[in-house]
């Protein structure tokens, strides 16, 4: 037995060094990457707070540039962040901007589904007080007809959408429905079913 395990080295040896090689060349390759990963988001995280830290209101310019590219780097946790921000402070005017960088995140393959799903949302959150019914309910489909945790963040806003509206049982009917989840928010459940019983009350 052991002069077949010898012979087979032998026999094969070029073959094993070649497979080796290419296992140890994946992991070394593997391992950069993951270095090279942590790297970029080390870079990311100081550009983020440097740019919360050295934030100056009469000189937005730099600030809002140093954002728009922590935006464009595709980071799941800096890049909806930096977003946020400039919608926050209100430092970017332009909606068709803004909608230009929410599609950018919503776009990216590597964010897990729930950031998608917040993302979304504020992206309709923020186009809610002048898009028609018919682009909201466009914006949010994908969370509504879905199983997210936003799901009743998405109807709430609906509902409240319609009810400025004064479509008040169009309104009534995504109160309803949020009651109806079970993965809702507690909170969001609460506070429709207060509505229900305030405002729908027969």
């Amino acid at each position: 037995r052991n002069e077949r395990i010898k012979n087979f080295f032998i026999n094969n040896k070029k073959k094993l060094i070649i497979t080796v090689s290419i296992i140890l060349v994946i992991i070394i390759g593997y391992l950069s990457f993951e270095k090279s990963k942590e790297r970029t988001k080390i870079k990311l995280a100081n550009q983020y707070n440097l740019a919360l830290i050295n934030f100056n209101p009469k000189s937005t310019q730099k600030t809002i540039d140093i954002m728009i590219n922590v935006i464009k780097s595709n980071d799941a946790t800096y890049s909806p962040l930096a977003l946020y921000y400039l919608l926050d402070n209100n430092l970017l005017e332009d909606s068709d901007e803004i909608n230009v960088l929410f599609d950018e995140l919503i776009k990216k393959k590597n964010f897990e589904n729930e950031i998608r799903n917040l993302i979304i949302y504020k992206k309709a959150l923020f186009n809610s007080d002048f898009v028609s019914e018919n682009e909201l309910l466009k914006i949010l489909n994908p969370v509504i007809n879905s199983e997210s945790i936003w799901k009743s963040h998405a109807l709430y806003l609906l509902a409240e959408y319609f009810y400025s509206k004064e479509e008040k049982q169009k309104a009534k009917q995504f109160f309803n429905q949020i009651l109806t989840i079970p993965k809702a928010s507690e909170d969001i459940k609460l506070a429709s079913q207060k509505r229900i019983n305030r405002d729908f009350s027969e």
